[in-house]
């Protein structure tokens, strides 16, 4: 028995310097931030240390440690945490973006957190991991429910501007990055991502570093980085070495709020004060857990997030695609569906690929996760 711990303890180191080696090698891993880049983060306001924080002090692991979160998904894994086979799918024909009138609003989610918005005639595309396999080891990751997305990257239409909220494998996406930069007019990005996007390929002309409280004007659009309170890191070595926000779209007639991802607290009610009230929101709501309760939302904390920032109607993302936490798939929507019931406050729950157009008529509303 010794012996057999022994060389299992072996294996398992050897496998972990492994996997330390590749993703250290792999280019998922992206870029660094430059001597000249840090000397500007440090006047951001939001950089100590080498390292960018919160406006709340926020730990990561509010309970346990890495070894019990392991553990729980190991061994204590609560049995519905997938759904039992792909979720019903809108294919979404890409002659529809492309031919439409200037007035239309409309929001498109894939699942996760990627999502289309058309505003003003452009297409801005919000963290888009339109891959089905995430990070650099896909074996050890979590793969995504469907197989196949309502649209893929080489289906995309010309985007005037991709937005993103912070470097985590599953917001920032190597493979799509790849398929889409050249399609892609711009992108407005967190402090630091811009190292990530370089190191990829896209010219540096074509990428916006912004930091919160920042502002960017693009074909009638006013886009706005707004706080959030989370963490960055692609690798063992990284940690919050880019920044995290959430993201305002003002165009000329309505309103978009996007949460990113990140947990409940007072920025929200800041940002509705001084930019909303909003037509809609995009908020985070799953891959939730007490042991990480600072970093991301409880369902019913998302949904007064909604009402913090004033917004007429909620859409739940942040789930639909990935397991990420050790609840039931589809116990975010439920959640979210009987808080905003409770209060009062207006949902849409589109399929994925299902766009949400923000006019006169009802926003899609059927209970189809049940």
């Amino acid at each position: 028995m010794k012996i057999f711990l022994l060389t299992t303890s072996g294996i398992l180191g050897a496998l972990l310097l492994a996997a330390v080696a590749f993703t250290g090698l792999s280019p998922q891993l992206g870029g660094m931030p430059t001597k000249a880049d840090r000397q500007r983060f440090a006047r951001s306001g939001h950089y100590v240390d080498g390292k960018f924080k919160n406006l709340l002090p926020t730990i990561q692991l509010t309970e346990g440690n890495m070894a019990s979160v392991l553990w729980n998904f190991a061994f204590r894994k609560h049995p519905n945490t997938e759904p039992p086979g792909p979720l019903p799918t809108q294919p979404l024909d890409s002659l529809t973006i492309v031919r439409k009138s200037p007035g239309l609003v409309r929001v498109t989610w894939f699942g996760h957190s990627a999502s289309l918005v058309e505003m003003a005639g452009q297409n801005i595309l919000l963290d888009p991991m339109l891959s089905v396999e995430m990070g650099p080891l896909p074996l050890v990751t979590p793969k995504r429910y469907n197989p196949r997305l309502a649209i893929t990257p080489e289906q995309l239409p010309p985007i005037t501007a991709v937005l993103i909220s912070h470097d985590h494998y599953d917001h920032l996406d190597y493979q799509t990055i790849r398929k889409i930069k050249d399609k892609v007019g711009h992108f407005y990005v967190p402090l630091g991502i811009g190292a990530h996007l370089r190191a990829w390929g896209v010219p540096a002309a074509r990428i916006t570093e912004m930091n919160w409280g920042d502002s960017a004007r693009m074909a009638g659009i006013t886009l706005r980085c707004t706080p959030s309170r989370h963490f960055s890191g692609r690798g063992l070595t990284n940690r919050n070495s880019t920044l995290w926000c959430s993201w305002v779209m003002q165009g000329p007639t309505k309103r978009i709020f996007y949460t990113g991802d990140g947990g409940y607290g007072p920025h929200f009610a800041a940002i509705g004060a001084q930019y909303g009230p909003f037509d809609l929101a995009l908020v985070e709501c799953g891959q939730y857990d007490r042991q990480w309760a600072e970093i991301h939302m409880l369902p019913e904390q998302s949904v007064q997030a909604a009402r913090d920032v004033r917004a007429t109607a909620m859409l739940p993302v942040h789930w639909g695609a990935f397991t990420e936490a050790n609840h039931p798939w589809n116990e975010p929507v439920a959640r979210a569906t009987a808080e905003a019931a409770r209060l009062g406050q207006p949902l849409t729950t589109p399929r994925l690929g299902e766009p949400v157009t923000l006019g006169p008529g009802p926003l899609p509303a059927a209970p189809w996760w049940r």
